[in-house]
């Protein structure tokens, strides 16, 4: 990676170097919601750079409160965007230096979904989570169903319920029914939990009957963010013959405000896991396809400052984010810019990096304390869980920020 210096402050170890260059929507006074890239502490408003006549595309594709219309102008733009801004933090011409008022204190903004997301899939990749959601709930040495190893599972989730970081959750209810019980009860969910994941947003659109190779998916994807889908275990086992999830996930997801760029993460690109059995000639790839993204989760309560309880690496991915766009679109399934498309739970080898409460407290049987000694095998009200997420190397940092959420009573 070269080294690029800015004159922009950016306190060490910032998620938002100038490496990075998230692009997300902000808002300031109760203002409209507008388009920033973040450096350090600070965020570069695009529609004030755009009316000096420093970008080349209109303010109007910046003061939108969402980012599709941007995204849909096409990579060769949006990339050139981010780099000319990068040139005009680093230049020590810039004409950026002249005009304060192009930045805005974080610490001031508040932060929006950047995307309309039209639609959302979530799919279920990583080997490790699979095996031990298998083991607990099947016959531990068939833990894998027979469809795995050859598709990347997925399903279709609730698009409308995503929401951005920081907004805090209701307890779901919903059919509840134990092995004790002979009939279902309406109750909130006992066994509510969180999925630690990464989520892409699809940058360029196809027709219906369409399909994506996993040469060209790169094209499509515009960039992550961080993805908690949150979870009512006890909903979703009820629920879940034999259609899948519903209304034990539909309730939230919870989305990270910046997307980092496919570019910006390019220097972190990875050989994912051997997938040892043969793929589909559609879905074989050439070259690395992971990212080592470091990917950790925080849990705090009303009474306990935050604990880490997972850390994590999307790497670990065994499917990874080509063939799941290759899948998805195998049968001529259309995309839409702005869709979202999450890699399901991230878990790791080891009882440390696993991605749920479902497995750290391996379905209920195993309770972890927090640092006030307060224990939990799921997630209590008031409780908040916050994913945190950023890829470093040779000293460079590309980080994510956070995704929050605090549990609140059912309404």
């Amino acid at each position: 990676m070269i080294t690029l210096k800015t004159w922009v402050s950016v306190p060490k170890n910032s998620d938002f170097s100038i490496y990075n260059l998230p692009i997300g929507i902000f808002s300031v006074n109760g203002e409209a919601p507008k388009a920033g890239i973040a450096i350090g502490e600070k965020i570069v408003d695009l529609a004030a750079v755009s009316e000096l006549g420093l970008l080349e595309v209109s303010a109007s594709y910046f003061r939108q409160k969402t980012l599709n219309e941007f995204i849909a102008l096409g990579k060769k733009i949006t990339n050139k965007v981010r780099l000319d801004i990068q040139k005009l933090l680093i230049s020590e011409n810039s004409p950026l230096k002249n005009h304060p008022e192009v930045f805005v204190s974080q610490q001031d903004a508040k932060m929006h979904l950047p995307v309309h997301v039209g639609d959302y899939t979530d799919f279920y990749s990583s080997i490790e989570h699979a095996t031990n959601v298998g083991k607990m709930f099947r016959d531990p040495e068939n833990a894998l169903l027979p469809n795995w190893r050859h598709i990347p599972v997925g399903y279709h989730g609730r698009a409308s319920s995503i929401v951005v970081s920081g907004t805090n959750i209701h307890r779901p209810m919903g059919q509840v029914k134990t092995n004790e019980m002979e009939v279902p009860v309406f109750k909130a969910s006992g066994n509510l939990d969180f999925e630690l994941e990464m989520g892409f947003v699809v940058g360029k659109s196809t027709e219906l009957g369409e399909r994506v190779s996993t040469k060209e998916a790169a094209e499509h994807i515009f960039g992550l963010v961080l993805f908690n889908d949150w979870s009512a275990r006890d909903i979703q086992k009820w629920e879940y013959v034999p259609l899948g999830p519903f209304l034990g996930k539909s309730f939230a997801s919870s989305m990270s405000p910046w997307i980092v760029t496919l570019e910006a993460l390019e220097p972190f690109k990875v050989q994912g896991p051997e997938q040892t059995l043969e793929v589909l000639p559609y879905l074989e790839y050439k070259g690395e396809k992971n990212y080592d993204i470091q990917l950790e989760v925080g849990m705090s309560s009303s009474t306990s400052e935050e604990s880490t309880i997972s850390k994590s690496n999307f790497k670990y991915m065994y499917w990874n984010m080509m063939q799941q766009l290759a899948h998805h679109t195998v049968n001529g399934c259309n995309i839409n810019v702005g869709d979202v498309m999450a890699s399901g739970t991230i878990s790791g080898k080891d009882e440390s990096s696993y991605g749920s409460l479902l497995e750290i407290s391996w379905g209920g049987k195993k309770p972890f304390e927090l640092k006030d000694g307060s224990k939990r095998t799921f997630i209590e009200d008031n409780d908040t869980v916050t994913m945190r997420g950023f890829a470093e190397k040779e000293g460079k940092r590309v980080g994510f920020g956070e995704v929050t959420g605090t549990i609140l009573p059912s309404k």
